[in-house]
């Protein structure tokens, strides 16, 4: 491949990678917590139904990006309130929590199918854009990818250098010693949930609003659950995950771009690929290790004490 082609498809790369980047990261804030969260598509569907439909009726894009987060934030609560509240199981409430987002955002999506709603488009950073080979792949996106640079460096110093990051961590590996510190463990897990939840439904709003700019059911396209798998490739590392994100992104660009090519490989082959490239990444973070990464207290309920 010349240049002339490499370049595009690795900006392409960037772009497709960043609402899985934006998923896995609010997986990873919900599970930091003690919190298994297996409805990351059903939220990513609802982000992108409210910035869609925002957007659509206010003609803010900026606001419709922020319904996005804000609707993942009350999906996510719904999840909390099933397993913080209720102390149901954890996989079964992810689990319908992404039948529901889905269903809801197919059945109230219906009517919008086809329509075009404002959206983000590319802005080159000054100076920055004009860099060779990194300009054009890095830095002639939508504001929303260079936002999507920032919050794993965000993230990843939240978790090591702040007394709330800190204490979130120290819930999901041991709520007991949490409880004994004097802080609860419940409050901090609902943090885990509802800014996961945020984080998730802007991965939904960037499809709407960035990527296609108008509304189509099954939107997601399976998105939410190579974010499920993210987080176990990432180690539960904010910053890891963005190696993940355009793995899984170059890997889409690639198949797009080669149905757009005619080529003779069927079609439905290359829709699998993704999908077994999710199933290697398990294997691979299972050889590694990935599970002494694994909080310790991930999916293990707890009484609230207040």
């Amino acid at each position: 491949m010349t240049p002339d082609m490499i370049i595009p498809l690795l900006a392409a790369t960037v772009q497709s990678g960043t609402p899985i980047l934006f998923a896995t990261l609010g997986a990873i804030f919900c599970e930091k917590s003690g919190v298994l969260n297996l409805g990351v598509e059903g939220i990513m569907a609802v982000g992108a139904l409210a910035g869609f439909s925002v957007s659509y009726a206010t003609g803010n894009i900026w606001l419709g990006f922020l319904a996005g987060g804000l609707s993942g934030m009350v999906a996510g609560g719904i999840h909390g309130l099933v397993c913080l509240v209720f102390l149901g199981n954890q996989v079964v409430s992810g689990l319908a929590l992404t039948i529901l987002g889905v269903g809801v955002a197919d059945y109230l999506g219906t009517p919008l199918i086809g329509l075009k709603a404002p959206g983000f488009v590319p802005t080159a950073l000054p100076l920055l854009s004009d860099l060779p080979f990194l300009g054009p792949v890095f830095f002639r996106h939508d504001p929303l990818v260079y936002i999507s640079y920032l919050v794993p460096v965000g993230m990843w110093l939240f978790f090591r250098n702040t007394r709330a990051g800190l204490r979130l961590r120290s819930v999901g590996e041991n709520p007991d010693a949490a409880q004994a510190a004097g802080f609860s463990p419940t409050h901090y897990r609902w943090l885990g949930v509802l800014c996961g939840g945020f984080f998730m439904g802007l991965g939904g709003a960037y499809l709407s609003l960035a990527y296609t700019h108008m509304w189509a059911n099954h939107l997601t396209a399976g998105r939410g659950w190579i974010a499920v798998a993210l987080v176990i490739f990432a180690f539960w590392n904010p910053l890891r995950a963005v190696l993940g994100a355009y793995l899984f992104g170059g890997m889409m660009a690639f198949q797009f771009r080669l149905q757009a090519s005619g080529t003779h490989i069927p079609s439905s082959f290359l829709l699998m690929l993704p999908y077994v490239l999710t199933l290697t990444v398990l294997v691979f973070s299972s050889w590694k290790g990935g599970s002494s990464a694994t909080p310790q207290a991930l999916g293990v309920n707890i009484e609230p004490a207040d």
